[in-house]
């Protein structure tokens, strides 16, 4: 127990020394959908007796700059997700510095841990840096600052020294994830349907050695085991306890490759299965996970699914081999329409990732990519989406870039030229035409919104039992689906014959967006009517549940 002036024992270096929680930690980071690592943070403080606050990085800075205030922090932690944001970070620090909050700053993330030098330096307000993952790490910063020793030498942080940046030892990747209290999630839940949602893990690292993401490149640096799983009853368990104490009904596993390839995993997958059927859970709850195409197997997905699977998250990334290769996939285009063809046949919703365009891309490329979505999409069971690859910092793809002179822009706008004029053509145009923000990217975009759709759909078809005309609903879905990426298919092969062949361009923004303005209404139209002609049905159904899932619904 802590004394009058809130000290304990610090029992995790030596028991001779006191740990002095008597100030809070203050963590800022983006909380929309869920930050479970700043929630394991907090919840490791709070383990070791400290008090935490979290707040939202898309808060007002005055309302940031008020709680730092009044809670007087000892640390304020930063979590940098996505180096774009690395100015509005600076922003952020210097205000609070100006307001008078002359605490330690530190901050940890992909970024920050891969690319620390240019962190400390674009950073200028920062005093250190945590690197990889950072709960014990902040812990005994929290202690030594607490309790007035010198911070400087702690394994796994970065700092300015008299002569330059000074890189401390590396600590290790967490052994044992069991080890880690629960996650903190003081943010509010995603609703559909009555339904609540929350994110959870069960599992940390990826085995992939894809060439444009920084996860990998995370978890071959620091020391430790790549990829480590929890228990699956330790899963269950906290699964159990979401369900029970906030009424969560959608499960969002966030690992990178939720643990299904090879046989050891393989095994954990159908352990995890059998725990959710003894636990009772299968039959009331559903979950999302992230998974590879080459994971994608029959008896397995259909075994997920009979305990509440419902939708599957893949990176296809590329419709062409050329364009697998060069972002290093290790998948083929077969494998990728394989996977697509098996979830539809057991059931399963998919959701997908896709690079039209990539540092290698050629007319040619392009012209695959879309067969390969016409081939896919061609029932209208999503929506098309697509994007450019950004070469992030800490990823092999960036590293080739620059060594080539092909990386251009700077760190929060990195990009690269194409080899063939054209296909710079056609990008541009492409990019002139099409509001992406409107059309494919963005929650209140066309094809997010008919995704989030689908979506409904598998919510209804699992937890509303009697729903009426579901079949129905979901041909008229499809349609507008099909509408909505027949248009945009239509787009990318006009843009294609203009770079090819300079051909006239037939699409122009004003006519793209009264069509994506009137498949948004259809979509509106159709979904409203079909919900409410089942509200009673679903009301119903929620109503019936147990006590401590409707008194938090």
């Amino acid at each position: 127990m802590p004394d009058s002036a809130g000290i304990l024992p610090l029992p995790l270096f030596s028991s001779s020394l006191k740990r002095d929680t008597s100030r809070p930690v203050m963590l800022i980071g983006f909380q929309h959908q869920g930050n479970l690592g700043l929630g394991y943070l907090a919840s490791t403080l709070r383990e070791h007796g400290y008090s935490v606050l979290t707040c939202d990085f898309e808060a007002e800075t005055s309302e940031i700059i008020e709680s730092a205030r009044q809670s007087k922090p000892m640390i304020v932690g930063f979590s940098l997700i996505f180096q774009f944001y690395i100015r509005k970070f600076d922003a952020l620090m210097q205000a609070l510095r100006a307001a008078g909050v002359d605490c330690h700053f530190t901050i940890g993330g992909h970024f920050p841990s891969l690319s620390h030098e240019e962190t400390l330096r674009m950073l200028p307000e920062l005093d250190s840096v945590v690197r990889f993952e950072g709960e014990m790490t902040l812990l005994e910063l929290a202690d030594v600052i607490g309790t007035g020793r010198d911070w400087h030498d702690l394994q796994g942080i970065a700092y300015r020294g008299t002569t330059g940046v000074v890189t401390n030892p590396m600590r290790s990747l967490v052994d044992d994830l069991d080890s880690l209290p629960y996650p903190e999630r003081n943010f509010e839940p995603e609703k559909a349907l009555g339904r609540k949602a929350l994110p959870l893990l069960a599992s940390r690292g990826c085995a992939r050695t894809c060439s444009f993401c920084s996860i990998q490149t995370f978890y071959r640096t620091a020391p430790g085991k790549i990829v480590r799983t929890r228990k699956p009853a330790k899963v269950i368990e906290e699964m159990q306890a979401m369900h029970e104490e906030r009424g969560i009904s959608i499960f969002l596993f966030q690992d990178d490759d939720f643990p299904l390839f090879g046989p050891v995993w393989r095994r954990w997958a159908y352990d995890f299965v059998d725990c959710m059927h003894r636990s009772g859970l299968a039959q009331r709850v559903i979950w999302k996970i992230n998974c590879r195409a080459d994971a994608v197997e029959p008896e397995i997905f259909t075994a997920m699914r009979d305990a509440g699977l419902y939708l599957v998250y893949m990176g296809l990334e590329s419709g062409n081999e050329e364009g697998l290769k060069t972002l290093h996939k290790q998948v083929s285009v077969e494998q990728n329409i394989r996977a697509v063809e098996m979830l539809k046949q057991v059931g399963l919703l998919f959701e997908f990732g896709f690079m039209m365009f990539d540092p290698g891309s050629t007319l040619e490329s392009i012209k695959q990519n879309l067969r390969f979505l016409r081939t896919i999409l061609n029932d209208g069971c999503a929506a098309a989406v697509f994007c450019r690859m950004l070469p992030y910092d800490g990823t092999p793809i960036k590293d080739e870039l620059e060594r080539a002179g092909r990386l251009l822009g700077d760190v929060c706008a990195p990009s690269y030229d194409f080899l063939d004029p054209r296909v710079s053509k056609m990008y541009n145009s492409l990019s002139q035409i099409v509001d992406v923000w409107g059309w494919i990217h963005g929650y209140r975009a066309l094809s997010p919104q008919l995704n989030w759709a689908w979506n409904e759909v598998a919510i209804m078809e699992r937890l509303y039992p009697g729903i009426d005309g579901l079949e129905e609903y979901r041909r008229r879905l499809a349609a507008v689906t099909k509408k909505s990426n027949d248009v945009l298919f239509s787009v990318m092969d006009n843009l294609l014959e203009v770079a090819e062949f300079d051909a006239a361009e037939r699409w122009d923004n004003a006519r793209l967006d009264a069509l994506r303005r009137e498949f948004l209404e259809e979509l509106l139209r159709e979904r409203d009517a079909f919900v409410e002609h089942n509200q009673s049905t679903m009301l119903r159904v929620l109503r019936a549940q147990p006590v401590q899932e409707a008194a938090s619904a």
